[in-house]
């Protein structure tokens, strides 16, 4: 899964039956652990009561590992008009161990009818038996309870009928609209089920490690088309003049992966290298955005393909853009559903970075037919081994595929962006524990996307990238088809030796013994497993220190905490306890080496060439960690950088002004010394770089236009329009050159304009007018397409043109230009105009309200006005979203993480208090609280030396 606004800030093989008597205890039951499930006899009074009056049997909120499922045959029948569906299946299950109930998952569902046959019933053909069904909603359980006791390692079929409406959320089979353009407003049903609501949809087990076949049939009318997992087999026609889709069954996977849709979608189709039939869906009059979709999603199914050295499985494999979705995409295997602005590529308003963000969530998706569908993690608390995953093979692959994107430049960023939360108090460690609902959904951050996929790289980065590539793959072979936990990974990696080595009467050799997980590097021995369980059982990201004294360098490692300072009561304890096992690289001034040490204590020391003028920590930024340079360190770097900033790699300029502004925030490097460090970026060809200096200034801006300390605000203005003039001016208005001149241009554009930069706001007014008067015809360019309808939208005559065509618009990525430029309008009531328009879900839809809400509070005219409207419908958006989901968690952050007042820091603590009085418990409220905290004290702090600095500079 992706999650939608990541750039704010998103499930192989052929499976098998194990057929006789004895295959089923080793091929399935080994599994899973034995239960105890005799304590229902033995002490009834500590169970919970069912809805109709009774006791129910099971009391955890994990189901029992008793029953287990083997195959399930699903018939599902919606209808589009009334907005409901009946369905019906039949659940092939394997008893371990005797007993009288069986438990599973359903949510919201009407159960009509449940019935069970034994082996000998269904070899002679008897009726099944009915089946008394209580239920337990606050666990979402269902019980089976049977007649008379179910015998050990005997299969039976539990059948159940049963129908629901279709959701009106964005989970579990719920209904999704588009209008055409003719202006008919049509209906498609489509499913979700990550993490936790396939029951939503049919009764089952519904966790991760109850992998099963399905085979699956969908009942339509004429025009629509079904799609599920697997390709269809056949199409009988039923009374009424319906269709009955019949579908191949699946290979072996878990519920949350299960996916089928009915619409009216055309398709564009190719062929990959080996066979697979790859298809692009689409509402009729966007057909012709899928093109690109296609051509990357080839190019990338043959790469991982090859770099895995195991086939995609299935005969096919289905991506589907769906008007109405929560996250970016969902992995379903062979029936990927993406949201619009993820997987549709309009060559007329699409920019370089939309292409970008589509081959991003189309790598990431595929790799998780791999990397969570053919081996998928045992329970939710390790959703990175998923996740992380799949961030990681997003700079695998898309460096390979499409090298002119340069994404191996923008990965740094993904390290970045999670080390803001990751330095935090209030952050979790990547493997957390997660239990209910809410929890698991939770897990679904940026811990676990973006964090797992760093430690993925400093990992390959310290074993070599051929060791961590065999490793992977033999992590893959071994669990494929199976469920897996973190110290599997770090077996494998450990071992680079494949067990087809073995078994094909082959040699292997490998860095270590194939029992180990040690490995030699540099001459010490290092523990895999001990070494990541460091970075993935506790929270939080090591803070390196350095200081040079003569021909030593000392090094000393801290946890890194953003906002708390050495000199508070609290620094102390909270650094207690955290270690970490640190792969460092470090380049220097007397060599061109890359030097590496592996630190695995508080402290230790290196010798240095007693010429060594400078050192540089974490080269090429591969590292997640912090780096500080006590005594002279940062002084060094500082005189390097106006020297020749070019005898430091361009990554690790960018890794400097990085760690410089972190350090601020932590007040262990003062704002000037970090403001010095980036003077010479007037000098700096690396767009990245320039780039990353360019992001902490406008930073400064933002935070203290939003305070209205109007004398600051106007000196960074005249300070970033002076000192990036030459930059500014040397930008066209087109769509010419490599993909960061295109970026590096619409960033600074759209800062000049925003900055009221005269010749910047001339030309976006002209283009704006006669893309107006052309009757929203004009091509304009699309890396400044944004720019231009931010400018015309501070009229009113312009705002009003934008809404309209924001409404006739077919392309995802021009809406989403146009929401964003409307969002920046001064008017509170056009503001308001704009929620309203999202609570109500036609003309704005609800998937981008959560984006609307945060890029109106981060308008300074909006910022109140979007807060207080989240306090007085926070019961209006429970409603549109569930509790935990990505959607109201980025509602909660956006509109609040950037308050910097104690005010507004009680005002928001008491509103979460009130939360909570009610129930309401997330992980999102301690993360806010301390942002603002954290906001509040870089303002008391550094506020002084930013204006000082400033009088000095302009």
């Amino acid at each position: 899964m992706v999650n939608s606004c990541r750039k704010l800030n998103c499930s192989i093989y052929i499976g098998f039956y194990c057929s006789a008597i004895i295959l089923p205890l080793i091929c399935i039951c080994s599994q899973f652990s034995q239960p105890t499930i005799d304590q229902f006899t033995k002490d009834p009074g500590a169970f919970p009561v069912a809805t109709n009056g009774e006791l129910f049997p099971w009391r955890e909120l994990r189901l029992p590992t008793v029953v287990i499922p083997l195959h399930y045959d699903l018939f599902i029948h919606p209808n589009l008009t009334s907005l409901d569906f009946v369905a019906s299946e039949k659940i092939e299950v394997l008893v371990r161990d005797a007993t009288q109930f069986i438990i599973l998952h359903s949510n919201g569902l009407e159960i009509m009818n449940a019935t069970l046959q034994s082996e000998e019933d269904l070899r002679y053909r008897k009726p099944g038996k009915k089946l008394t069904v209580l239920s337990y909603p606050t666990h979402q359980q269902i019980a089976l309870l049977v007649p008379e006791k179910l015998r050990a390692d005997l299969r039976y079929s539990v059948a159940i009928d049963f129908q629901a409406k279709l959701a009106d959320g964005f989970e579990g089979f719920y209904k999704s609209t588009y209008r055409t353009l003719g202006g008919e407003t049509r209906t498609i049903a489509v499913t979700d089920f990550e993490p936790t609501e396939a029951r939503m949809a049919f009764p089952c087990f519904d966790e991760p490690l109850f992998k099963a076949n399905f085979s699956i049939k969908i009942r339509r009318e004429s025009r629509h088309i079904a799609l599920s997992n697997m390709p269809k087999i056949k199409t009988v026609e039923v009374d009424g003049g319906l269709l009955e889709d019949h579908f191949g069954t699946t290979v072996k996977m878990s519920t949350y992966l299960v996916a089928y849709i009915v619409c009216d979608f055309n398709s564009v189709s190719g062929t990959a290298s080996s066979g697979v039939k790859v298809s692009v869906y689409a509402s009729p009059d966007k057909w012709s955005q899928t093109h690109y979709a296609l051509e990357a999603s080839l190019k990338l199914l043959d790469f991982y393909e090859k770099y895995f050295d195991i086939q995609y499985p299935l005969p096919k494999l289905d991506l589907v853009a769906i008007p109405d979705f929560a996250s970016g995409a969902m992995e379903n295997w062979g029936l990927i559903t993406y949201r619009e602005t993820s997987l549709l590529f309009d060559p007329k308003t699409s920019s370089t970075s939309d292409k970008l963000w589509i081959t991003e969530v189309i790598a990431h998706e595929l790799a998780h037919q791999w990397f969570g569908n053919l081996v998928t993690m045992e329970w939710w608390n390790d959703i990175w081994l998923n996740e992380g995953f799949a961030t990681y093979m997003e700079l695998i692959s898309v460096n390979a595929t499409y090298p002119e994107l340069q994404f191996d430049d923008d990965f740094m960023n993904t390290c970045f962006e999670v080390i803001k939360k990751d330095s935090l108090n209030s952050s979790h460690p990547i493997s957390n524990q997660a239990e209910t609902p809410t929890q698991i959904q939770e897990m679904f951050d940026a811990v676990s996307y973006k964090k797992g996929a760093c430690i993925l790289n400093m990992l390959k980065d310290f074993l070599s990238e051929g060791k961590f590539k065999t490793g992977i793959i033999h992590y893959l072979k071994k669990f494929s088809y199976r469920n897996a936990k973190n110290d599997d990974l770090w077996n494998s990696l450990s071992n680079s030796c494949l067990e087809s080595d073995f078994t094909s009467g082959g040699f292997c050799y490998s860095d270590s013994k194939t029992t180990s997980n040690t490995l030699s590097f540099l001459g010490e021995n290092v523990e895999i497993k001990e070494m990541m369980t460091t970075w993935t059982l506790q929270k939080g990201i090591p803070l390196v220190v350095v200081k040079q004294e003569g021909g030593s360098l000392r090094l000393r490692q801290e946890r890194f905490l953003n906002g708390v300072f050495r000199e508070d009561p609290e620094w102390g304890p909270l650094q207690e306890r955290y270690l970490w096992h640190i792969p460092l690289t470090y380049a220097t001034s007397s060599s061109n080496e890359i030097h590496k040490h592996f630190l695995k204590s508080k402290t230790d020391t290196l010798d240095l060439p007693e010429t060594t003028s400078w050192v540089k920590f974490n080269v090429d930024s591969n590292g997640y960690y912090i780096v500080h340079y006590e005594g002279h360190g940062w002084d060094q770097l500082i005189t390097l950088l106006n020297q020749n900033h070019t005898l430091l790699r361009p990554k690790d300029r960018i890794g400097l002004i990085h760690d410089a502004f972190q350090l601020v925030s932590a007040g262990r490097l003062t704002l000037d010394k970090a403001l010095d460090l980036t003077r010479y970026l007037q000098r700096e060809t690396s767009i990245p770089a320039l780039l990353k200096g360019l992001e902490y200034l406008e930073l400064f801006y933002h935070t203290t236009d939003r305070r209205n300390i109007s004398d600051i605000t106007e000196n960074l203005k005249h300070y970033i329009l002076q000192y990036f003039k030459p930059v500014i001016d040397m930008q066209s208005w087109s769509d010419e050159g490599s993909v960061w001149d295109r970026t590096l241009r619409s960033v600074l554009l759209k800062l000049a304009c925003y900055l009221n930069h005269t010749p910047c706001i001339q030309k976006a007014t002209e283009l704006f007018s006669q893309w107006v008067e052309s009757s929203g015809k004009l091509n304009i360019p699309t890396d400044v397409l944004k720019i231009v309808y931010s400018v015309g939208a501070q009229t009113t005559a312009g705002w009003n043109y934008l809404l309209e065509q924001y409404g006739l618009s077919l392309s995802a990525a021009e809406k989403n230009k146009i929401l964003y430029a409307l969002s920046t309008s001064k008017h509170q009531e056009k503001l308001m105009k704009l929620i309203e328009l999202g609570m109500e879900g036609k003309v704005i839809k609800t998937q981008d309200l959560a984006a609307l809400l945060h890029a109106i509070a981060r308008n300074p005219k909006g910022q109140q006005l979007a807060w207080n409207f989240v306090k007085e419908n926070w019961t209006h958006l429970l409603k549109k979203f569930d509790l935990g989901s990505f959607a109201l968690r980025m509602i909660i952050s956006g509109t609040t993480s950037h308050f910097s007042s104690k005010d507004e820091l009680q005002e928001v603590k008491l509103f979460f208090e009130s939360l909570k009085d009610q129930g309401v418990h997330l992980e999102i409220f301690q993360i806010v609280l301390e942002t603002i905290s954290k906001n509040i004290r870089w303002l008391e702090k550094n506020l002084s030396t930013l204006r000082n600095w400033l009088l000095i500079s302009i």
